[in-house]
């Protein structure tokens, strides 16, 4: 074999210099390429991540300035198709001569006829009626009255009798009336007053003890506050009437908020405390109650939904799973909910004067409003017709929302407020399309959140409660007014003739009488004939 040159050596090792040079700067530009790819993903997931804040900034600013509304700010992307379909609907299920518009009536509002009337004459002088062949008196106008609150004492004079018996004197008295509270300072008219004031006009104690002490009734709000929690106790037997009576109907729709109570054992006085609402009952004997708890776990719809079996119509919080689970109740959603989040994802879309396409937000909803748009149009429709339109109408809308869902959920990022809307959408599904299986069900949870707002207006005012006495005798009082209003009472008469009647009440029959659907029968004087002394 022939000797290699120096040359050849040189050339050798040259080349090997080379190939190692290209290799590492192979490696290096591989490095630096993954190096890129790493922070094109990291910008990327920061762009997703600025996208869902500026989105959070803008819904923040609508939320705080913008006005609130259940309707999206922008047009419908879908106006002439949802009023031709909802036209569609009404002509369908119609059959009845078109009705002339009715014309926007001008004028003030005349008053109630169930108001007393007091009539003032205005007469003639002797000189200008003079001559006249006649006289007679022609109404005029009305004017709206009101009597002043006013204070005073009521002193209870009892009759004595004396008699004499086998040589002894015997006094007989007179049966004083009972009271609700023994040995209170205050009347029954009263304490109404003070409840109505508290819990239906949203009133705190210490104006209330105001109120009162420049009328000249000195009452403490301690006082106040001790007779508030008194009667609740006294109450208690009724309130348990109407949850027996609530439970048998078909349907309870529920709903809970927020309350601060300062001093629940183991609990900070800032922690979250809850008041419960439930509506429901058979048609015409609805009630609404409120349940105070500190808690917020499936232990209080146990509790409060033991010996239910309906229809239950949530907000879609899993608290209430296990109680349907274990008494057989069927769950209901809440289309609402679902629409307000994807009127917020629309509301948070960046504004442009450009015409751009519709969002996925945009389109979820104009198939939801199509649903709510069947929903006004039977409206005053039958139990049975809501449910052959539903099968009709609104069970193919669903179908199409459905298939959109499935399509487009994973287009979008899951912390978006679309994407947060779309999951929502997907979870709560199966109990959202319940309303069409019945016509007596309704698409939305509305009314329960209408019961609740009495509370949440009035807590604006008052702020918290004390104590769990308190907050328990605020769910009482809170209970009997929003019924008594549900059931078209006057929530001041009502309170007062229970508080009268309750002393009497000593058996279940009597208590039912105070239910406010039988109150209108009550008679006063019967109860206390029929008490056993």
């Amino acid at each position: 074999m022939p000797a290699m040159k120096t040359g050849d050596i040189h050339s050798i090792n040259q080349q090997d210099n080379d190939a190692l040079l290209l290799a590492e700067q192979s490696l290096l530009l591989l490095q630096k390429e993954q190096i890129i790819e790493k922070k094109s993903e990291v910008i990327s997931e920061q762009k997703k991540r600025i996208a869902i804040l500026e989105e959070a900034l803008r819904l923040s600013k609508i939320k705080r300035f913008a006005p609130s509304s259940e309707k999206s700010n922008q047009q419908s992307l879908f106006d002439e198709a949802e009023v031709c379909a909802e036209q569609a609907v009404g002509d369908e299920l119609n059959n009845e001569p078109e009705k002339p518009a009715k014309k926007n009536q001008t004028g003030r509002k005349p008053f109630s006829d169930k108001l007393p009337r007091v009539q003032i004459f205005i007469n003639l002088s002797d000189e200008e009626k003079a001559g006249a062949v006649d006289t007679f008196y022609s109404k005029v106008k009305e004017e709206l009255d009101i009597i002043p609150a006013k204070v005073r004492v009521l002193e209870y004079m009892q009759e004595k009798a004396v008699f004499i018996e086998q040589g002894e004197r015997q006094i007989k008295a007179a049966t004083l009336p009972r009271h609700p509270i023994a040995r209170a300072m205050g009347s029954i008219s009263l304490m109404s007053f003070v409840l109505i004031a508290k819990y239906a006009d949203g009133l705190p104690l210490y104006r209330l003890e105001k109120i009162l002490a420049r009328y000249g009734g000195e009452t403490s709000r301690a006082t106040l506050a001790n007779w508030i929690i008194a009667l609740a106790k006294q109450l208690q037997p009724l309130i348990n009437l109407l949850r027996e009576h609530q439970h048998s109907g078909a349907l309870i729709q529920a709903d809970e908020t927020r309350i601060q109570v300062l001093k629940e054992p183991d609990h900070v006085a800032t922690s979250d405390k809850y008041m419960w609402i439930t509506r429901g009952g058979p048609p015409g004997e609805m009630s609404v109650l409120f349940e105070y708890d500190p808690s917020r776990n499936r232990e209080v719809p146990l509790r409060l939904l033991d010996g239910f079996s309906g229809y239950l119509q949530t907000d879609g919080y899993a608290g209430y799973n296990a109680a349907c689970k274990k008494f057989g109740i069927t769950q209901l959603g809440c289309m609402d909910h679902t629409r307000r989040k994807f009127v917020e994802a629309q509301d948070a879309q960046p504004k442009s004067k450009k015409k751009k396409a519709p969002s996925k937000a945009d389109m979820a909803l104009s198939y939801i409003n199509k649903l709510y748009g069947i929903e006004r149009s039977i409206k005053e429709f039958t139990a049975d017709k809501k449910y052959q339109v539903r099968q009709e109408k609104s069970v193919p809308i669903l179908k199409q929302l459905r298939e959109y869902l499935e399509k487009n959920q994973h287009k979008v990022p899951k912390d978006s407020l679309t994407g947060k809307a779309m999951t929502y959408l997907n979870n709560q599904w199966e109990k959202l399309i319940v309303y069409c299986s019945n016509g007596e069900l309704s698409i939305s949870n509305i009314l329960a959140e209408n019961a609740i707002r009495p509370f949440v207006i009035g807590r604006k005012a008052w702020l918290f409660s004390d104590t769990p006495a308190g907050a328990h005798a605020s769910a009482t009082h809170y209970s009997l007014i929003e019924t008594a209003k549900l059931n078209g009472l006057e929530p001041y008469d009502y309170l007062n003739r229970v508080l009268t009647a309750l002393p009497y009440a000593d058996t279940v029959e009597k208590l039912e009488m105070l239910l406010p659907w039988n109150i209108k029968n009550l008679n006063l004087e019967l109860l206390k004939l029929s008490q056993v002394r």
